[in-house]
């Protein structure tokens, strides 16, 4: 007779797979390089403007321009086009917010180039070898809002990406494709370079505004939301850099011709981030609902020692929880089939560890990592991580007792939903993840750790 978890995994393995033949039709595979919104992906050719315009870029903006923010935010809404930064919030209705600021005030589009997340590594590709992909997205986006400027926030490490972003910026100027009169078109643009100082924190929209006004990058409590007041008091909206990137293709191409890849309420094409404990390590753009079996022996050739050598993936970045190889085998690389295995799609950025890794050890430096980059405004946040790295490296070594694996996964649950913003959820999960799919290595530690200090004991006493 099968035990009640081994009946939940026959479950929701029969869950997945119905769902990979029920997409089958719209799998990625069918995607061709013609489909690939992002031509310049690896900087193969000229990521300057005539290059750019080669491609595709600028072509026909002014007409999309004079269509107007209805027609744009119409397409985009109907492309189903969802947040590229990790949320996943429908982007079509996130833009239209700003509608209800019916004022004087003037509007802002603000680019979150930051990038901080531990194994994410696609904006700036696309802000090194094809930036005038982003500018013109701007240009969009910012008439969808109809917004004076955009302020694109560059991670303050990013030193090529921000001396080509701005390079593109000044050509785009001396073209006047943007500042006044942007493309003809009588609408009247201004695109602006920041550079932070390399804070994870200031990934977060609020704390964002309050670094881009001067300020220490801390979150605002919401409400109000940034739609209303924003930067310098304005109607804000904030906007990852692959989202915005790709809104021009969406509207030269249609928005029926973007919601034609990928699974209802998971349309389009996404950049993946494949790093870790593969043959080949990249970026690729493919289509959203690849499995994720797929999308890694077909890009990057594979785990390293072979798909049964695989131990667990970290499916969109270290803020998401940790899937093992059994999910991993066929799960949809998509919100709501990672959501389903609680999990996330988060940036997809694909961290690989094979059996060579120590679990353990990875999830702790994770947490060490959330421990530094706490601004500290929240008690919750402030005093958890420090302990939830405290005791995970308790649990590399083994010191601990098995008692303390649910107290601290009863220590995630009081830091997650009580912070202003989500970094205590980001470190929250994590651990979470490792406590439900691989607890059995955990209390293994402990039971060696144990029995060598029983040994070293009795040694001492026999000695």
């Amino acid at each position: 007779m099968l035990s009640l978890h081994s009946t939940r995994r026959a479950a929701a393995q029969a869950t997945r797979l119905a769902a990979c033949v029920s997409t089958a039709a719209r799998s990625s595979s069918t995607l061709q390089d013609s489909d690939r919104i992002f031509q310049n992906l690896y900087g193969k050719h000229d990521w300057g403007l005539k290059g750019a315009m080669k491609r595709g870029t600028w072509y026909k903006t002014k007409d999309i321009v004079l269509k107007g923010d209805d027609f744009i935010l119409e397409e985009v809404k109907k492309s189903g086009l969802r947040g590229r930064g990790g949320a996943g919030f429908p982007s079509g209705l996130k833009w239209s917010f700003m509608k209800g600021a019916t004022d004087d005030r003037p509007k802002y589009l603000v680019v979150n180039a930051d990038e901080g997340e531990p194994g994410t590594c696609k904006d700036r590709e696309i802000m090194r070898h094809d930036p005038h992909m982003l500018i013109e997205g701007c240009l969009v986006a910012g008439r969808a809002m109809n917004a004076r400027a955009a302020y694109i926030y560059i991670r303050g490490e990013f030193f090529q990406e921000a001396s080509n972003l701005q390079v593109a910026i000044n050509e785009a100027y001396d073209a006047g494709l943007i500042g006044k009169n942007a493309c003809g078109s009588g609408y009247d643009f201004d695109v602006y370079l920041f550079r932070g100082a390399g804070a994870y924190i200031c990934g977060e929209e609020t704390a964002l505004i309050e670094s881009l006004e001067g300020k220490t990058g801390k979150p605002r409590l919401k409400p109000p939301f940034p739609a209303n007041v924003g930067l310098f008091g304005c109607p804000t909206t904030v906007a990852n850099v692959e989202t915005v990137a790709v809104a021009p293709t969406i509207l030269r191409r249609g928005g029926d011709w973007f919601a034609g890849f990928g699974r209802k309420r998971n349309e389009g094409t996404k950049l993946f981030a494949i790093s870790g404990n593969v043959n080949n390590p990249c970026v690729v753009e493919e289509s959203m609902s690849i499995t994720l079996r797929e999308l890694i022996d077909k890009h990057c050739g594979g785990v390293t020692g072979g798909w049964d050598n695989l131990l667990g993936v970290i499916p969109g970045g270290s803020s998401v929880p940790v899937l093992p190889k059994h999910i991993c085998d066929d799960v949809l690389m998509d919100f709501d089939a990672l959501a389903a295995e609680k999990s996330g799609l988060g940036t997809a950025a694909v961290i690989v560890m094979d059996k060579s890794q120590d679990i353990i050890d990875c999830i702790a430096r994770l947490s060490d990592f959330y421990v530094h980059e706490s601004c500290g405004q929240c008690t919750p946040c402030r005093e958890g991580t420090t302990w939830l790295a405290k005791v995970m490296h308790r649990f590399v070594r083994g010191d601990a007792d098995k008692e303390e694996i649910d107290m601290l996964y009863e220590l995630t649950r009081q830091i997650e939903g009580h912070t202003i913003c989500a970094l205590g959820d980001a470190a929250a999960w994590p651990v979470q993840g490792l406590i439900r799919h691989f607890r059995p290595e955990i209390e293994a530690r402990i039971d060696a750790y144990n029995k060598s200090k029983a040994d070293a004991i009795l040694d001492a006493a026999t000695a």
